[in-house]
């Protein structure tokens, strides 16, 4: 099951997301470091200055992206993202795609996007809410670069700006009512990678989920590791810790959670090797994964049985998007904001849990996620979106 599947009415605004291109099918391989580049060109990768020369001689439309750390393979936004050129490079033989990985402790955001600044970009897409104020500041000194910055959003906007941010609440809200559900211990649990807006949105929804199916069924499954009202929870302190991910995860089964839902990125990895041992040892321990498809993503598809399901941004498309819209001189500045109602945020598909989830829950899903995609059920957040 995927909530946008059971969403068809309220959904039809999200074909606007795509844009029509034809051609053939271009691949890039990701680069090894923070200082490199890809050539959607075979894949090579290659130096800036001779990657500069390759771009202008070929004609091709470039599009750059500059990861957040965690890496590009980080099975969450990185990753995703980097798709979301792929794809375009897919959908249009004349965009070439490169990316700048910023892998600590190379994690000069200025330095990055001034890199790609020197090889003429089309279009250059910056990956994640802390280099909202690298881009704006290098925005405002290349009025004529176009940007996309994934998972922030700037008032007022800047023009040659396509801000894309989330309304991850939603999608995280029916997250928590359907692990309250699946619940069996009665207490489920969550935690971040740091206390960014785009991470704390999720733990909001998560919370207020639970809280809702509380109301619903007169149940009093706990929620461990975040509470929305004092915005106090756990934090793994970083996106590419394993090990803390692990120890954070094994102290919330100890505390009898048998669900959780880690918004930490690579950290993530971590709290599925806890669950998997958990359930080597007999025990009933699942989890969801974040940001996307956690069964499709090859870092984390290992753990696909454990995954009841994602709760997912429609990263990709909205990339996508995003630089076809650069190319085809139909850029807009601004912000886009992925909803419900448009599909740019959603749950993944069951999987392996599509029998095990009651047919009644999953209709509740249904219900809900269209009361929220209405504004009929009101998903609250601390968080500003983006």
């Amino acid at each position: 099951m995927r909530l946008t599947s059971l969403l068809t009415a309220a959904t039809t605004a999200s074909a606007a997301l795509l844009l029509a291109a034809c051609g053939s099918s271009s691949s890039s391989a990701p680069a090894s470091g923070a200082s490199s580049s890809s050539s959607a060109a075979g894949g090579a990768t290659t130096s800036a200055p001779a990657a500069t020369t390759s771009a202008a001689a070929s004609g091709k439309f470039l599009a750059c992206m500059v990861t957040d750390t965690g890496g590009i393979n980080d099975g969450s936004f990185n990753q995703t993202s980097w798709k979301g050129l792929q794809d375009a490079a897919a959908a249009n033989p004349n965009i070439e795609i490169r990316n700048i990985q910023s892998i600590p402790p190379n994690t000069d955001y200025a330095r990055n996007i001034n890199t790609f600044l020197a090889q003429k970009c089309g279009i250059i897409v910056t990956v994640g809410f802390a280099m909202g104020d690298a881009t704006k500041a290098s925005a405002g000194k290349n009025p004529d670069q176009k940007f996309a910055i994934v998972d922030n959003s700037y008032t007022p906007v800047i023009p040659n700006v396509n801000a894309l941010v989330f309304n991850t609440v939603q999608d995280g809200f029916l997250g928590g009512y359907l692990a309250a559900g699946m619940s069996k211990s009665g207490k489920v649990a969550t935690f971040g990678g740091q206390q960014f807006p785009t991470v704390t949105i999720y733990m909001d929804g998560f919370y207020d989920g639970v809280q809702y199916y509380n109301s619903k069924h007169g149940t009093k499954v706990q929620v461990l590791g975040w509470n929305e009202a004092t915005q106090k929870g756990t934090f793994s302190g970083d996106f590419t810790n394993q090990t803390k991910g692990q120890t954070i995860t094994q102290t919330f089964i100890s505390e009898g959670a048998d669900i959780i839902f880690p918004v930490a990125g690579n950290v993530g990895l971590g709290a599925a090797k806890a669950v998997q041992q958990a359930d080597a040892q007999g025990g009933n321990v699942n989890m969801f994964w974040v940001d996307t498809d956690g069964c499709e993503a090859a870092n984390a598809k290992q753990y696909c049985k454990y995954f009841i399901t994602s709760v997912e941004k429609g990263l990709d498309v909205a990339v996508k998007t995003a630089v076809l819209a650069a190319q085809s001189n139909t850029f807009k500045g601004g912000n886009y904001v992925g909803t419900l109602a448009n599909g740019g945020v959603t749950l993944a598909p069951l999987h392996e849990w599509a029998s095990k989830v009651p047919a009644a829950l999953q209709a509740e899903l249904k219900t809900v996620g269209l009361g929220i995609a209405s504004g009929q059920i009101q998903a609250p957040t601390k968080s500003p979106v983006g």
